[in-house]
């Protein structure tokens, strides 16, 4: 860490970081009622709600957003005159999936190994103690120069939009002139990175049905049509012989041509086991962040403890199509639709529900904001150069606000670098980059204010 007052007092800063992270680490603040009660998110959005009271913060209030969630926003006056920031992040969380796997419990913090671990360390409640840390500093150190909006966002890895619509139905709330998304991450920790494009998403349930009921294998199996093995061949039907993505008519060649991933050191972040290949053609870079993904994340079928032996009548899948920048998320979800209707075998019928979608991202780099982040991520890194890079995850927010407000220049930085694990099990976050970026983003707050004086 540099040496400097604004450095120090980061650093004093840090436990109460901490204190502050392992209370809203404690809500199991998953946005799906199905999996946790909507009480969680509920008393998460309260929690930040005093938060935001407690450092001044005025017209705090809490949204209730078109899906059903709901968001958390306040404003923070700054001098007469000074430019406005809006500071992102998202409270809601990833499900902890496989709790007995996880080495310590998802919602309790625990540090180990000089990590703090916990779901939603670094995705995203982590990025909302990173922009709280800049701004206590700051107010130690002639105060924030800037005027402050933040919005915290309640249902962001559901992808329901619910943000993104209210947003478009009150169009003046987050009008700003530089927007900080606090939601992606370094490209390895140590090395300070801003994301240049984010891909888009689309997700869809797709049932199959054959039969008015499940059957005895043995007495109709040969000649019943099996809705899970027609299920099967759908999502099979969506990749190549080398694992690419495969979905009719939509473009899989695209190339990326900044900062490249190295893969050897991906398949080390990945934890791919020896002897397994990766899947797809191109380089990593161009793979991870410049074509579409296709991934199947659930299927609903009978586990094998209890199986009967039956012909199953019907069966059910998520699946989530990551979009490239360049490509339309809504037509994406159109081919994809259109894909797995026809590559039902056997006549059997398929419905596709659309539950999410989000366009993807390209950040403006030449923006005179960047040159203000370049220089406060570099002071914050001992000199180290900011690099920009891609990000196979989405923020569909980014585009609803790219369209309310052209003006504005959105930057992206954040905790989520490849060690923090984020979405998976044993999720956690660098103390030390927690402390960094919330140094960077003070910094940055401070040189920008700067120059829009002397613009």
């Amino acid at each position: 860490m540099p040496d400097s007052p604004l450095a120090t007092t980061v650093a004093a800063l840090q436990s109460r970081a901490r204190a502050e992270l392992t209370e809203l680490v404690a809500f199991k603040s998953v946005a799906d009622p199905a999996q946790f009660p909507k009480s969680e998110c509920e008393a998460a959005a309260r929690w930040i709600t005093g938060a935001l009271r407690a450092e001044g913060f005025e017209d705090v209030d809490v949204l209730e957003t078109p899906d059903g969630t709901e968001s958390v926003y306040g404003f923070l006056p700054g001098p007469a005159g000074a430019p406005t920031v809006l500071l992102y992040a998202h409270y809601d969380v990833q499900p902890p999936l496989d709790e007995s796997a996880w080495l310590s419990p998802p919602f309790e913090l625990t540090e180990r190994d000089g990590r703090w671990y916990g779901r939603g360390t670094a995705d995203c409640k982590g990025g909302l103690i990173m922009h709280l840390t800049a701004l206590r500093a700051l107010k130690e150190h002639g105060g924030v120069p800037v005027n402050v909006k933040v919005i915290v966002e309640g249902s962001e890895e559901q992808g329901t939009g619910g943000l993104e619509r209210y947003a478009e139905a009150h169009p003046d709330l987050l009008t700003a002139d530089a927007i900080v998304i606090g939601d992606t991450g370094n490209f390895r920790a140590g090395l300070p990175t801003v994301t240049a494009s984010l891909r888009g998403m689309t997700m869809l349930r797709v049932q199959v049905d054959t039969l008015a009921g499940n059957l005895h294998s043995g007495q109709f199996g040969g000649a019943a049509p099996d809705a899970l093995a027609a299920l099967i061949r759908i999502l099979d039907s969506l990749r190549a012989e080398d694992g690419s993505t495969t979905v009719d008519g939509l473009a899989a060649d695209s190339t990326w041509e900044g900062l490249q991933y190295d893969e050897a050191e991906f398949r080390k972040d990945a934890k791919v086991l020896d002897g397994v290949e990766l899947i797809g053609s191109g380089s990593v870079a161009d793979r991870i962040w410049a074509r579409p993904a296709v991934t199947v994340i659930g299927i609903d079928c009978p586990p094998v403890v209890g199986a009967t032996p039956s012909v199953q009548a019907s069966a059910r899948a998520q699946v989530s199509l990551r979009v490239p920048p360049g490509q339309d998320a809504a037509e994406a979800t159109k081919l994809l639709t259109t894909h797995l209707e026809s590559a039902a075998p056997w006549g059997a019928r398929v419905t596709v529900e659309q539950i999410g979608q989000g366009q993807p991202f390209s950040a403006d780099l030449g923006s005179p904001a960047y040159e203000s982040m370049a220089a406060a991520l570099r002071e914050a890194y001992d000199g180290t150069e900011m690099q920009s890079a891609g990000m196979g995850g989405s923020i569909p927010l980014c585009n609803t606000l790219g369209a309310l407000y052209p003006e504005a220049e959105i930057l992206l930085i954040g905790l989520s670098e490849p060690e923090a694990q984020i979405h998976a099990v044993n999720e956690s976050v660098s103390p030390e980059e927690l402390e960094r970026l919330s140094l960077a983003e003070a910094l940055f707050l401070q040189r920008y204010a700067g120059s829009k004086a002397g613009a």
